[in-house]
């Protein structure tokens, strides 16, 4: 179903809204119920729902939507910037005309709505980038980027949670698991949260790192998604 074709905020709320109504669905023939930035996926079994019941069904739920544009749970995330953690910082501010603390401060300076998980488990699309800072994607693919790299692509910033190939510029690095599939909720961020980095050292990066691994450190979030 889709509800617009551009990364907006006010879309993404209606597509949230819907996905949440949604859920609510009785019908067993449902597989799952993915959000994106503009559009709710329907997965289903068409011998166990009519396609043209389940269709009616979703199409009603538009007619008294209840949405805003208001974030779920807000996340402070610690992040280390520049040199092995963001090697694409000199890059991006070479392209953007700042210096790399600028780029540093700006990025981390701002607020991020998650629009949707994809991609990698808990992959997050995390907008908005301040214009200041947006550089497109990479000419050249990196095939292999650390766990936690923080990088950004246009109007958009994300964090991979696993170690894998991507064509993003790489701006920090985060020590804090996006994805941990033993974990109750193996999946951190949700679309509607809010996300702000708090820039640490390397030295600090490591010790929250080695604290993470005891278990003495857990990042938590405020308020209700």
């Amino acid at each position: 179903m889709e509800l617009g074709n551009e990364i907006d905020r006010q879309v993404n709320a209606k597509v949230i809204a819907l996905y949440k109504k949604a859920q609510r669905l009785e019908h067993t023939g449902i597989i799952a119920i993915i959000p994106t930035f503009r559009a709710l996926f329907v997965q289903f079994d068409p011998e166990r729902v009519r396609p043209e019941a389940l269709q009616e069904r979703l199409l009603s739920m538009l007619d008294d939507l209840d949405y805003e544009d208001a974030p779920g749970r807000r996340w402070t995330l610690p992040a280390c910037y520049g040199e092995e953690f963001g090697p694409d910082l000199a890059e991006i501010a070479r392209q953007t005309g700042l210096s790399a603390n600028e780029v540093r401060e700006t990025h981390a300076g701002a607020h991020y709505f998650v629009y949707m998980i994809g991609f990698l488990p808990g992959y997050a699309y995390m907008g908005d980038v301040p214009e200041a800072i947006r550089v497109p994607r990479r000419e050249n693919p990196r095939t292999r980027l650390p766990r936690g790299s923080v990088a950004v692509a246009g109007q958009v910033t994300s964090i991979y949670p696993l170690e894998s190939p991507g064509g993003w510029s790489l701006i920090a690095r985060t020590p804090v698991p996006m994805f941990d599939p033993a974990a109750d909720m193996p999946v951190l961020l949700a679309p509607g949260d809010l996300v702000a980095f708090e820039p640490v050292s390397p030295s600090e990066f490591a010790a929250i790192e080695r604290d993470i691994a005891s278990g003495a450190y857990t990042v938590q979030a405020e308020g209700a998604s």
